[in-house]
């Protein structure tokens, strides 16, 4: 087998992270990810827990503020074999919902990321970058992110998470697998499929 499809190989298993539910059981968001390794790819699923909380209303142009906690996850040692160094350049992109305008976000809690995050406005999406590195074997866990938002007038105010397709990711990472003694950097994207509601506040 050709390096890079080794590489691309040894990633799908080194990304079924563990999810540990927390005291308030957040939702299961299962990710369909494409890993591409010198041009190879490899398709895979990761299941991530998310928190999420928001008023069940506002009233029009009122503030609302939404909380999005990830659940902690574990980073495993080695993948198919071979050894995970580490993950870095992970970016989970929330967008701004329809009926309310940005107003600001805020990072709070996390461990274990190697990096400090940042949390920046891109676009339509609310961007959670975190530069890493997140070590093979490390236990991590994202920031909470709040974002306050100014309602509209009416209608209703839905969260879900950022990425529709492989060409419009919600989450993106690299991943570092040594193979025959090398580093292969493994571009990972993908999107949350099916992508539930997290959070849903009416207007008025």
């Amino acid at each position: 087998m050709k390096l890079a499809g080794i590489a691309a190989a040894a990633l799908v298993p080194m990304l079924m992270f563990a999810t540990n539910a927390s005291a308030a059981a957040p939702q299961t968001i299962t990710y369909k990810l494409r890993a591409t390794a010198v041009g190879q790819t490899s398709d895979f699923t990761l299941d991530q827990g998310v928190d999420a909380s928001a008023p069940a209303t506002v009233a029009p142009n009122g503030t609302v503020k939404v909380t999005i906690d990830p659940a902690p996850n574990k980073i495993p040692t080695e993948a198919g074999g071979r050894q995970v160094r580490e993950i870095k350049g992970l970016a989970l992109r929330l967008p701004v919902p329809a009926n309310s305008k940005f107003q600001s976000a805020s990072l709070s809690g996390g461990s274990g990321l190697g990096g400090t995050p940042t949390v920046a406005l891109s676009g339509n999406d609310v961007v959670l970058s975190v530069p890493g590195p997140i070590k093979g074997g490390a236990d991590f866990e994202l920031p909470t992110v709040t974002i306050n938002l100014q309602a509209g007038g009416t209608g209703t105010i839905t969260t879900k998470l950022g990425g529709t397709s492989y060409d419009a990711p919600g989450l993106t990472f690299t991943a570092v697998v040594v193979v025959i003694g090398f580093p292969i950097n493994a571009a990972a994207k993908g999107y949350p499929d099916p992508s539930p509601v997290l959070t849903t506040t009416t207007i008025g």
